[in-house]
């Protein structure tokens, strides 16, 4: 009897230690499969704090476009996390093409529920990130140096600037204050310019690429409209380029640029008859075309994945050296067509960039 009370209680000494075990093994449990459901709770797009977007200048169509991608209900997946809440309209004060059309589209932001501020300096109080859409690249330098100062990642529409030295100026500021800052054309984005970027006709050994390319006098020629095709040729070339040349009449122009290694790439602007956008890749491997414009959309994902990552998806001295290449077929026109090389008119806008930030940085 005594040797039966004894293995008993050893029985229940055994129970309560198993399941003492259970019990520890179940709570681990419970803690790492909260742990993981904590985790991939914040990692999913709907638990991550949404990004603020303010817009400066309501002088294009541009803002519209881009507000209803990025506020689209349902989101787009490649959108979420990123919402335009607020606006400052201005903007071009002195192109009348541009801020004549301020109040419609300051209208139709309001109508979309974007709050619409009175300066700058409310609007950055209120966001996290800026699309600097005005239409007209003069105000550019002034408007990115209070974003730069503010720290808030900022993608400026195109043209950078309107000049070289400005567009010099504006990305050796976004460097002394360290703030991420990229601008394109939506045309770099479209499906058969990635394509060929990506390798699809090998090595590009040439290209040409057209675009409209009417001009704005407060512009070097082809930042205002040209830049659309000078993008989609940079896209497919790279860069590299070392000299240009340009041919010119009231109706058109051509620019041929000569890139180390001996390839050549051309831009025709159009300005009278049939436009459009495209040209044609020439490879080691094959010829495809550029293809049209594919719209707002792929360039609108990559300012959200800018926004999020704040990663540049384009390396500074390529947005440099296209600027310089319209820059320097400016210069070639007003020397009656001779050659201008790309490394003149970036030292030269150096110089003139050191007068423009001077007391500023």
């Amino acid at each position: 009897m005594n040797t039966n009370h004894t293995s008993f209680r050893r029985y229940v000494r055994q129970s309560v230690v198993a399941l003492r075990m259970i019990t520890l093994c179940a709570v681990t449990l419970a803690i790492a499969s909260a742990a993981a459901g904590q985790e991939a709770a914040e990692d999913s797009p709907s638990a991550q704090t949404t990004l603020r977007i303010g817009v400066i200048g309501l002088d294009t169509s541009h803002v519209p476009a881009f507000t209803k991608s990025f506020n689209a209900e349902p989101a787009n997946p490649e959108m979420q996390n990123c919402r335009v809440v607020a606006a400052y309209p201005y903007g071009s004060r002195t192109i009348e093409s541009s801020y004549s059309r301020i109040p419609k589209y300051t209208e139709q932001m309001r109508s979309m529920g974007i709050e619409i501020v009175d300066s700058i300096d409310q609007l950055l109080d209120r966001v996290d990130c800026v699309l600097l859409e005005t239409n007209d690249g003069k105000p550019h330098l002034e408007q990115a140096l209070q974003v730069f100062k503010a720290g808030k990642p900022v993608f400026i529409d195109k043209p950078v600037a309107s000049n070289l030295a400005e567009v010099v100026a504006i990305y050796r500021a976004a460097a002394h204050y360290d703030v991420p800052m990229f601008s394109s054309s939506s045309l770099r984005y479209s499906e058969g310019a990635q394509a060929i970027r990506d390798g699809k006709v090998g090595a590009v050994l040439g290209c040409n690429a057209y675009s409209p390319a009417s001009t704005e006098p407060s512009h070097t020629d082809l930042f205002w409209y040209g830049i659309h095709g000078v993008e989609s040729l940079y896209t497919c070339m790279g860069t590299g380029c070392q000299s240009v040349r340009q041919t010119a009449t009231d109706g058109r122009e051509v620019v041929v640029g000569v890139w180390s290694g001996g390839r050549i790439g051309t831009y025709h602007g159009l300005r009278e008859g049939k436009t459009g956008y495209g040209g044609t890749a020439f490879g080691e491997k094959g010829i495809a075309p550029i293809g049209d414009y594919g719209g707002y959309r792929p360039l609108v994902v990559q300012i959200a994945k800018f926004f999020r990552t704040r990663e540049l998806p384009i390396d500074p001295q390529e947005t440099i050296e296209l600027y310089a290449f319209m820059e320097a077929a400016a210069e070639s026109r007003k020397r009656d067509g001779q050659t201008v090389t790309i490394a003149e008119v970036i030292k030269a806008a150096e110089q003139a960039a050191d007068e423009l930030l001077a007391g500023q940085l």
